[in-house]
C-alpha cells in the first residue's frame, strides 16, 4: 500500500451500489475500511458494494493545518481501525511497518505522532480505494428513487458535477447513503473571507505569498488551538512582523488532556450519551467542552507566555496578546486589511492595519437537509427542530424511505456527544454503519432497511 497522485476517474454510472459516500475524508475512509474488512471475509454474494465522490482533487486532511512540529491532540492508536480490529491491514503501525519507520517511531516514547506523518497515514490507507472515489466532483443533489407501485423510496440517485466549474453531471444509484462532508468553517458576523482576510484552514495556503515582502503586523482572532498555533505559525514565519492575537478570554485556556476526563471520547461514551435525557447531555457537553473546544495544548501555551515574557525582558514586543478584546468589523485595504477591535473591559475603539487577519474561529455542520432536497421533508425532528438520528448513525425518517440515510459525524453532536465530529470513534463508528446495513439486509431483506415508521407520521417527533 502507498500513497500516490491524483488521477480522476469517475465511478461508474450503472448499476446500483450498497452505498454511496458524500465526501471521502477520514469519516468515510474509515467506513470503507470496515466495509473492506468485511468483503474480504464473506462469500462474493455478500459483499458490499460502494462508491464515493470528493469534491477536493485528491485526498487531503485539514492541509492549510499540517504546520509543521505539529503533533496529533489523539492517540495513533485512534486510527482508523485499530480500536475496532487491532489486527486490520490499515492500523498506524501497519502504516509505520510498512514505511520502515516502525522502530524509529517506538524510540520517540511518544502517542503522538505530527499531524504531518497521520495525513500521510491517511493518504497511505486512501490510495487503497482510489478505484471508488470520484475526486474532483462534488454532490450537488440527492433525489429520490421510488419504489413501483406504492412510492415508497426504495434508493437514492446522488448527482454530481465537477468541483468548481461547469460540466456534465453524472448521477450514481444508491439503496443508501452516508453524508460525511465535514464542517464548514465560521466566521464572525458580518465578516467575509477575502484576499488578506483568512480562515485558519487556509492558513498554508495564503501566507507563504506574503514572504517575499517587508510586513507590518498580522491578526489572529480566536483562542483555541488552531489560533494559538496560527499565531505561533506568523510569529516564527515573519521575523519583521507584529503578531496580534486578538480573544475575548482573559487567556488561553488550557485542554484537559487528563485519563478520567479524556473517557468521555472513549466508544462507551456514545451510549451513555444517547441514552441519557436531554438535560444530562446538556451537562456532560457543559462539564467536558474544555476536553476539545476554546482549549490549548498546555505546552503550546507555556511556549508563548515564554515568548511575551522574554520579549518585555528585551523591550521588542512583537507578539501581543490583546485580551478581553473583541473584533467588531475588517475592511479591505490595499495591500492588507483593517481590523476594528473593541476592548471589552472598556476603552475606545482601536484599528489594527494587518498584511492579513486570520479568522481562527471554529467550524459548524453543515445541515444534511440541504442536500437532500425533497427528502428533507421525510425527515423527523425533535421538539427542538434536530433531526433525530438513531443510535447506528441512521437519519430517522418517515416509513415511505426505505433506504437509509447516514450521519457521519457533523450534526450529531446533540444525539451522540462530542466525539462526532472527532477522530476518537471513527473506527468504531464504521463498524456500527457497517453492520447497520448488513443488519438491515439480514432482517428484511432490503439493505439498510429501517424499523417500520407508520406512514402517516409527522415529520417531526419526541
Amino acid at each position: 500500500m502507498s500513497a500516490g497522485h491524483a488521477s480522476t476517474a469517475p465511478y461508474e454510472s450503472s448499476g446500483t451500489r450498497d452505498l454511496v459516500g458524500i465526501g471521502f475524508g477520514p469519516a468515510n475512509l474509515a467506513l470503507a475500511i470496515a466495509m473492506d474488512e468485511h468483503n474480504g471475509r464473506c462469500a462474493p454474494d455478500d459483499r458490499l458494494s460502494s462508491a464515493f465522490v470528493e469534491r477536493q482533487a485528491d485526498f487531503g486532511w485539514h492541509r492549510g493545518m499540517l504546520l509543521e512540529g505539529a503533533t496529533m491532540q489523539v492517540s495513533f492508536l485512534k486510527d482508523l481501525a485499530t480500536m475496532r480490529d487491532p489486527g486490520s491491514r490499515f492500523t498506524f503501525l501497519r502504516y509505520l511497518h510498512d514505511r520502515g519507520r516502525l522502530a524509529d517511531f517506538i524510540n520517540q516514547k511518544s502517542f503522538f505522532p505530527t499531524r504531518l506523518e497521520f495525513h500521510d497515514y491517511l493518504g497511505w490507507c486512501a490510495e487503497e480505494f482510489r478505484d471508488r472515489v470520484s475526486y474532483g466532483r462534488e454532490a450537488v443533489a440527492v433525489r429520490p428513487v421510488r419504489g413501483t407501485g406504492d412510492g415508497t423510496v426504495d434508493g437514492f440517485e446522488v448527482v454530481t458535477r465537477p468541483a468548481g466549474g461547469p460540466g456534465a453531471e453524472e448521477v450514481v444509484r444508491a439503496r443508501n447513503i452516508v453524508l460525511g462532508t465535514g464542517l464548514t468553517p465560521q466566521l464572525p458576523p458580518g465578516v467575509s473571507a477575502g484576499e488578506h482576510v483568512w480562515h485558519n484552514r487556509d492558513l498554508l495556503f495564503r501566507a507563504p505569498a506574503l514572504t517575499h515582502r517587508p510586513h507590518r503586523r498580522f491578526a489572529v482572532v480566536g483562542a483555541g488551538q488552531s489560533a494559538a498555533e496560527t499565531a505561533e505559525y506568523l510569529y516564527r514565519t515573519f521575523p519583521d512582523a507584529e503578531v496580534c492575537a486578538v480573544f475575548t478570554r482573559y487567556g488561553y485556556s488550557p485542554a484537559d488532556d487528563s485519563p478520567f476526563a479524556n473517557r468521555i471520547f472513549d466508544p462507551s461514551a456514545v451510549d451513555d450519551f444517547y441514552d441519557a435525557p436531554e438535560d444530562i447531555k446538556r451537562a456532560m457537553l457543559d462539564y467536558h467542552g474544555n476536553t476539545n473546544y476554546s482549549v490549548v495544548d498546555g505546552e503550546l501555551i507555556e511556549q508563548l507566555y515564554r515568548t511575551v515574557y522574554q520579549e518585555k525582558v528585551a523591550g521588542t514586543e512583537r507578539l501581543r496578546i490583546l485580551r478581553m478584546s473583541s473584533l467588531t468589523g475588517i475592511e479591505e485595504l490595499p495591500g492588507g486589511a483593517r481590523a476594528v477591535v473593541r476592548p471589552l473591559t472598556g476603552g475606545e475603539l482601536f484599528t489594527l492595519d494587518c498584511d492579513a487577519v486570520v479568522l481562527a474561529t471554529g467550524y459548524r455542520p453543515q445541515d444534511p437537509r440541504e442536500l437532500l432536497g425533497p427528502l428533507a421533508d421525510e425527515c423527523l425532528t425533535d421538539h427542538q427542530g434536530r433531526l433525530r438520528v438513531d443510535r447506528d448513525h441512521r437519519l430517522r425518517m418517515t416509513g415511505r424511505v426505505r433506504g437509509g440515510v447516514y450521519l457521519q459525524g457533523a450534526g450529531t453532536e446533540h444525539t451522540h456527544g462530542i466525539t462526532s465530529s472527532l477522530l476518537s470513534t471513527l473506527a468504531v463508528r464504521s463498524g456500527e454503519i457497517r453492520d447497520s446495513l448488513l443488519l438491515g439486509r439480514a432482517g428484511n431483506g432490503v439493505l439498510g432497511a429501517p424499523a417500520p415508521v407508520p406512514a402517516g407520521a409527522a415529520a417531526h417527533g419526541g
